[in-house]
C-alpha cells in the first residue's frame, strides 16, 4: 500500500505511521488526514497489530495545518468537519492502543493528533505549542476536548490561551506526556514501551479505553452496568483464560489479543 505523505512500517506486533513532510516540519495537508485514516484502518483489521506508533519525520512532530491550503475565505468549520474530524474519530474509535512518539514540536494540530492518542511519549528536546490565539482562532482537533481531561481547567485555559512553549519537562510534570525520553535513548526507548503496550491484552484494553471515554458523559447507575456488560466480555476472552492460567503456574501470560 503506496502514500505520499506518510510511511506505514510493520514489524511484527507494531505498526508505525510516520508523518512524512519533513521540509513542511509534518504540517498537515488534506491528503494527510485522509492517508492517516487510510493506515489506522489497515492497522486496525491486521490481526497480527497489536500496538501503533504515530511520529514524524525530521526535526517535527507536525507543526499543524499547513497554511499554504487556508486564506481568509475558508470555511473552517466544513475545513474541521471534512479533514480533520475522521481522523481523530478513527484514533478514538480504533480498539488497539495508539502512542504518540512525540520527536519534535507538536503545535496547534500536531498537538490536537498527540492528545487523541492513547499514551504520549516525548523527546526531552521536543516542545508542545497551542499556536491557535496567534492567529486568532479557536483551539481545534480535539484540543479543548482532551486539554481538560488531561490537566483540569485552570492548567488547559492558560494553555490554550498564552500559547507559551511547553518544554518536555512541564509537559511531564502536568501529565500531558506518559514519559520524557532522553534524545538519546529515544528509538530504544520507544521500541520498549511500543513492545510491552503490544503484550497487554487487546481486548480488555479496547474495553477500558471505551468505557472509560464513556464515563466521561454517563451517569453512576449507567455506568455500573455498563462495567458489568464490559468485565462479561473479557471474563469470556482467551486472554482472561491464560491470564488465569498463567496466575496459577506462576509465570508471565502470553496475550494473543483474543
Amino acid at each position: 500500500m503506496s502514500y505520499e505523505t506518510i510511511l506505514y512500517e510493520k514489524d511484527e506486533k507494531i505498526a508505525t505511521i510516520v508523518l512524512n513532510r519533513p521540509t513542511a516540519y509534518n504540517a498537515f495537508t488534506e491528503q494527510m488526514n485522509r492517508e492517516i485514516v487510510k493506515a489506522l484502518k489497515t492497522a486496525t483489521k491486521d490481526e497480527e497489530i497489536k500496538c501503533i506508533v504515530i511520529t514524524g519525520s525530521g526535526k517535527a512532530f507536525c507543526s499543524g495545518q499547513d497554511l499554504a491550503g487556508v486564506d481568509e475565505n475558508t470555511n473552517h468549520a466544513e475545513f474541521l468537519r471534512e479533514r480533520y474530524h475522521p481522523m481523530l474519530r478513527a484514533l478514538k474509535k480504533i480498539p488497539k492502543p495508539v502512542i504518540a512518539a512525540i520527536n519534535g514540536t507538536a503545535a496547534g494540530a500536531g498537538m490536537g493528533l498527540a492528545f487523541a492518542c492513547d499514551f504520549r511519549l516525548m523527546k526531552s528536546n521536543a516542545k508542545l505549542v497551542s499556536a491557535f490565539m496567534n492567529i486568532g482562532l479557536v483551539p481545534d482537533s480535539g484540543f479543548l476536548y482532551m486539554l481538560p481531561r488531561l490537566v483540569g481547567y485552570a492548567k488547559a485555559l492558560e494553555i490554550a490561551t498564552l500559547g507559551k512553549p511547553i518544554v518536555a519537562e512541564e509537559a511531564g510534570n502536568w501529565g500531558l506526556v506518559t514519559e520524557v525520553i532522553a534524545e538519546e535513548e529515544w528509538a530504544v526507548e520507544i521500541g520498549a514501551f511500543a513492545e510491552r503496550i503490544a503484550s497487554l491484552p487487546t481486548k480488555s484494553f479496547s474495553l477500558i479505553k471505551r468505557y472509560m471515554l464513556d464515563s466521561m458523559h454517563t451517569d453512576y447507575e449507567t455506568f455500573l452496568e455498563q462495567e458489568a456488560f464490559a468485565q462479561r466480555i473479557a471474563g469470556l476472552s482467551e486472554d482472561h483464560k491464560e491470564g488465569l492460567r498463567a496466575f496459577v503456574e506462576k509465570r508471565t501470560p502470553n496475550f494473543i489479543g483474543k
